[in-house]
C-alpha cells in the first residue's frame, strides 16, 4: 500500500449440488454456521492491520440481513482464510509492533485463520517512495546491517510462524535505504533479500517468501531482477488509481510473470470504493471519478463486487495463480464523524458506513469464481 496520511445462483447452489466444482467446501461450525473452509493452496486474504486499534472503539457490526456479527467471524464465513499483517521494527506507539502482531495473530490462528506476514523493515510505512531504515539500524555498516535483517527475520518467524512472509513491503526500489536502494547498489539489495529468504528458510519448513512490487508497470523486469532469490510467491500491488485501468492487463502481466519465474503469483494488495462519499473529517484518498475505471467499475456497492469478482478472475485463469488480498478490509470510520485522524479508507472498507456488510465480501469465497 502507497500510504498518504491527510453464478451467482451456481454459487449458492454449491453446498445442495453434487458435481459443482468448488476452491472451497463448508463445514458446520460449532454454533451451528456453515463456515467456508480454506481452499488448498489457494489464497482468499484481506489485510486488516487497523484492526487491534479499531476495535477498542468497540464498534457495532451487521451481517447483510442486519444482525449483529462478530467483525473476525464475519470475514471466517464470507470465505477469507487469510489475514495479512503488516510489522514495524519500533513504532512510535504500538501499532503494528511485533507485540501487537503476535497478540493479534495468536488470535486470529485460534480461529483457523492462516497469516501472511508483512514486515516493512523501517519504523513506519515503506513503500515505493521510501524504504527508511529502522532508527536503531541507522548507525550499522552494511554487514552489520545484513545479520541484523536475518536475526529479526528469524526471531519474528519463529515468534508469529507465519504461513506467509513477504521480504520487505513494495521494494520496487529497493530496501532499507540507502544500503539496499536498488538504482545505487542493486547488488548490496539482492544480498538483503537473500539473507531475509535464508532466515525464513532456517527458522520455518513451511512458511511461503513473499516478493512484493507495488504496481503492473515493469513488474516483469523486476521480477527478472530478483530471479536467484529463493523465494515461492510473486506478489504485486494493484489500485487502479496508481497502476492504470485495465485489469485484463493484470491479468497479462501476471501471467507473464508466472510463466518467466516459474513462481505463484499473487495479487498482495488491492481495493474499490464503494462509494466516493466519506464519513469522517478525515481526508480520503480516493475520492474522484477519474480515479475509478468507468463505466465497467461504479463506485457502488455492486462496482466494488464486481471489480474484486472480475480481479480474481483473473488470476485463478492464470496457471499459477494464487488469489488475491484486500488492504484496508477493516479501515471504517472508527474515530468518530467528525474525526480529522481517522480513516482514509473508510469508502475502500468491507463494511458500509452503517458498519454492515458490502456484497464485495461475497467474493471472497472462491467457489464464486467465474
Amino acid at each position: 500500500m502507497i500510504f498518504r496520511s491527510g453464478l451467482v445462483i451456481i454459487c449458492v447452489l454449491v453446498g445442495i449440488m453434487s458435481g459443482c466444482v468448488s476452491h472451497q467446501e463448508t463445514s458446520r461450525g460449532a454454533d451451528g454456521q456453515d463456515e467456508i473452509e480454506p481452499a488448498k493452496n489457494k489464497i482468499s486474504a484481506a489485510d486488516i492491520s487497523y484492526y487491534p486499534l479499531i476495535s477498542k472503539f468497540n464498534h457495532t457490526y451487521l451481517d447483510q440481513n442486519g444482525h449483529q456479527v462478530d467483525f473476525i467471524e464475519s470475514l471466517i464465513q464470507n470465505g477469507i482464510d487469510t489475514v495479512r499483517l503488516r510489522i514495524w521494527n519500533n513504532p512510535s506507539d504500538n501499532s503494528s509492533s511485533l507485540a501487537q502482531v503476535l497478540e493479534f495473530s495468536n488470535l486470529l490462528k485460534s480461529k483457523g485463520l492462516r497469516i501472511w506476514l508483512c514486515p516493512h523493515y523501517s519504523d513506519t510505512w515503506a513503500d515505493p517512495n521510501q524504504q527508511k531504515t529502522p532508527s536503531n539500524w541507522d548507525s550499522l555498516d552494511f554487514e552489520s546491517l545484513k545479520i541484523e535483517v536475518y536475526e529479526y527475520t528469524r526471531h519474528i518467524v519463529t515468534e508469529i510462524n507465519p504461513d506467509f512472509i513477504q521480504i520487505g513491503n513494495e521494494v520496487n526500489n529497493g530496501i532499507l535505504f540507502p544500503h539496499g536502494n536498488i538504482h545505487e547498489n542493486i547488488t548490496q539489495f539482492l544480498e538483503i533479500l537473500q539473507n531475509g529468504t535464508d532466515a525464513v528458510r532456517d527458522a520455518s519448513t513451511r512458511a511461503k517468501v513473499i516478493i512484493h512490487f507495488a504496481g503492473i508497470e515493469s513488474a516483469p523486469s523486476f521480477f527478472d531482477l530478483v530471479k536467484d532469490i529463493d523465494y515461492d510467491i510473486a506478489g504485486i500491488s494493484y489500485y487502479p488509481i496508481w497502476h492504470g485501468k485495465s485489469i485484463e492487463n493484470v491479468g497479462n502481466v501476471l501471467e507473464t510473470i508466472a510463466n518467466n519465474t516459474g513462481k505463484e503469483v499473487v495479487i498482495a494488495e488491492t481495493a474499490y470504493p464503494f462509494t466516493l462519499d466519506w464519513n469522517d473529517w478525515t481526508d480520503n484518498i480516493l475520492g474522484s471519478e477519474d480515479q475509478l475505471i468507468l463505466p465497467e467499475y461504479p463506485a457502488t456497492p455492486e462496482g466494488q463486487r464486481n471489480f474484486l469478482h472480475d480481479l480474481k478472475n483473473e488470476i485463478f485463469d492464470i496457471d499459477g495463480g494464487i488469489g488475491f488480498c484486500y488492504w484496508g478490509a477493516d479501515m471504517i470510520s472508527w474515530d468518530g464523524a467528525e474525526s480529522q485522524n481517522g480513516s482514509v479508507w473508510e469508502n475502500q472498507a468491507i463494511f458500509n458506513f452503517e458498519n454492515k456488510e458490502l456484497p464485495v465480501l461475497m467474493e471472497f469465497n472462491l467457489s464464486n469464481n467465474g
